[in-house]
Formats: structure tokens, sequence, C-alpha cells
């Protein structure tokens, strides 16, 4: 027996999210059966313990779309009972039961395991958010970005995957500029590492003219819509933005005159269906270069039962940093 939030739906189309105490043979199939020590909570996440979002596919479901923890039953000889794993993506949480619960059963293709350095705790402290930062500093890398060429912009910087972007990129050496719309996070923002504090209204506005000044070395993100839409026309000659996120919009009102004039390099970044290859040189990176003090910063802890409440604040835009789900709270 194990607990876990079942999310459930009702004819009215309303949803009730509630701790319960499952059989394992509720459990989906998979390869690897985990008994998980730490989720965490992202966007998805929220949507998921509400509505779904068009995420969720069947109903009654087990949010929570990575974990950490021990496997305690393998099928595939890449993993044995006592090896210490993590999930992300793959629309584990979405399509399939998640995180949210003291056990999970999944692919063994869509396990990593945990690097060395790391514990559970910390990489569920650093979670899916955390993950998609470090794809984008090393897509940022990959593309010429080196510290010295002047400042990156971190936007959505007091949120999850602009938190740890923002303290990663201060440990490798650049001068960040983090925007928020949050006054109050001025000082946490400055403590991760962010040389520099850019209100949100100062790149709210829209303006007519394609090109700015050259200002930002590069670009980490997370808000898309008519911001993402400015700061390319604030690039650097050849810089590049590494787009993580929407939390201003789909929609991209810009012109090619940044691609064209400048070459300037929109790069795409995608967690959930990234390569194993790749996931594997992220999250070592984030063993070595993610200051864990910092992360400890970043940090609030919760429950099962605390997620209801806690996921209809990150869609508010309430949330700071990086939720710490202990499934056995």
């Amino acid at each position: 027996m194990f607990r876990a939030l079942m999310v459930s739906k009702r004819e009215d189309g309303t949803t009730s999210a509630v701790v319960e105490t499952l059989s394992e043979d509720r459990l989906p199939e998979g390869d690897v059966t985990v008994a998980v020590d730490y989720s965490t909570l992202n966007y998805k996440d929220g949507l998921c313990l509400g509505s779904g979002g068009g995420l969720v596919k069947t109903w009654p479901h087990v949010p929570g779309v990575d974990f950490a923890g021990i496997v305690a039953d393998s099928r595939d000889p890449r993993y044995r009972q006592g090896d210490a794993v993590i999930l992300t993506g793959w629309r584990v949480g979405e399509v399939q039961w998640g995180g949210y619960a003291e056990k999970a059963r999944v692919k063994a293709d869509w396990l990593v395991p945990l690097p060395v350095g790391l514990t559970t705790r910390q990489a569920m402290a650093v979670g899916t958010a955390g993950l998609t930062a470090m794809l984008a500093v090393m897509a940022l890398e990959d593309h010429g970005l080196k510290p010295g060429q002047g400042p990156v912009l971190v936007t959505g910087a007091a949120g999850g995957v602009g938190s740890v972007a923002t303290a990663i990129l201060a440990h490798l050496g650049y001068e960040v500029a983090a925007v928020t719309g949050r006054p109050e996070t001025e000082g946490y923002l400055r403590a991760l590492g962010a040389a520099r504090i850019v209100p949100r209204a100062h790149l709210a506005e829209v303006v007519k003219r394609p090109l700015e000044s050259e200002t930002w070395a590069g670009c980490v993100d997370a808000v898309g819509g008519a911001m993402l839409a400015r700061v390319l026309g604030q690039m650097k000659h050849g810089a590049s933005v590494a787009a993580v996120g929407l939390a201003g919009g789909s929609a991209l009102p810009a012109t090619v005159i940044p691609f064209l004039l400048r070459g300037v390099n929109l790069l795409g970044i995608d967690s959930v269906l990234c390569p194993y290859a790749n996931r594997v040189r992220a999250w070592d990176r984030i063993a070595r270069d993610l200051p864990m003090a910092k992360l400890e910063a970043m940090i609030e802890p919760a429950g099962l039962a605390d997620l209801p409440a806690l996921g209809a604040a990150i869609l508010a835009g309430g949330v700071r940093g990086r939720v710490l789900v202990d499934v056995r709270r």
C-alpha cells in the first residue's frame, strides 16, 4: 500500500484532489517501480491539479511531472533495486500517473541515474525547471556565449526556471540581469547572483522599432509573447535567446529583422522529449555548476496535502523559487 494525491473529475467538470491510500496493482504498466522520495511543483502540475488543462486524458489521475527516488523493482537490466534515479518529462504526470505518490511505475527509458554528488532531495529541488534552465544555458554556450561578452538577461527570474538559471549563470561568471514584476523579490534575486534587476515594466511596453540598442549578450526567456519580441530587438549581434516558457503568452508579435540584420538566434528548449544523452549531460552539469547553498535558498517545502493550494498559486504567479514536495509527508 502507498499514499498518493488522487485528482478526480466530477460529471459537472469540477475536480477534487485528495490524498488516498492505494495498492500497487493500481500503478500503470512499466519496467521499473520506484519508491519516490521527492517531487516538485511546475506550471503543468498546477494545471493537472485542477481542470487538467487538456493535458490529462483519463481520470482519476495522479499528477507530478517529475520525481526522484530509489528503485524498488526492475525488469530492465539498466536499473537494479536500490539504484537512485530521476524522472522528468515524457508526459508522466499528464497522460500517465506521476510523482505525487509514494510509488511510481514507469518505462526504464524515461529514467536517468542520479548523478554523483546529488541527493534525491537536491535533484527535486532542481526538478524539471532546473533541468530546463541548464538545457537553456548549455544551448547558449553551444552557440558561442562566454563570460565577459556582456550582460545575460533572465526573464521571469523569480520563477523556478529563472531562479535556477540566475544561480547557474552567476556561478559561471556571467553578469546576470534579472527581470521581475515583483519588487519584493529583488533581495532574493541578488542573493542568487543577479548583478542587476530589470523591472518587468521596462520590457513590457510595445515599441514600433524592430531594433533597439544592442544590450544583451544572451537571454533565458521564460515569458514569451510581447516581451520576447521586445528582447529580440535588443540582442547583440550574433547573440542567442533560449526560449523556455510562455508565461506572457504564446503569440510572438515580432519581425524577422533581428534575425536578418543582427544574426540573432532563437533557440527552443524542450525538456519533455529531450534525448537521454543530453539529459545526462545536463544533470552532470547541474551537479557541478549549481551552487547547492543557493539552491537551498530557493526551496519552499511541501507535502502532498499542500499541493492543491500551491497548484492554484503557481497558476496565479504566486510561487517563488522551487517547491520541494516530500511525498512521505
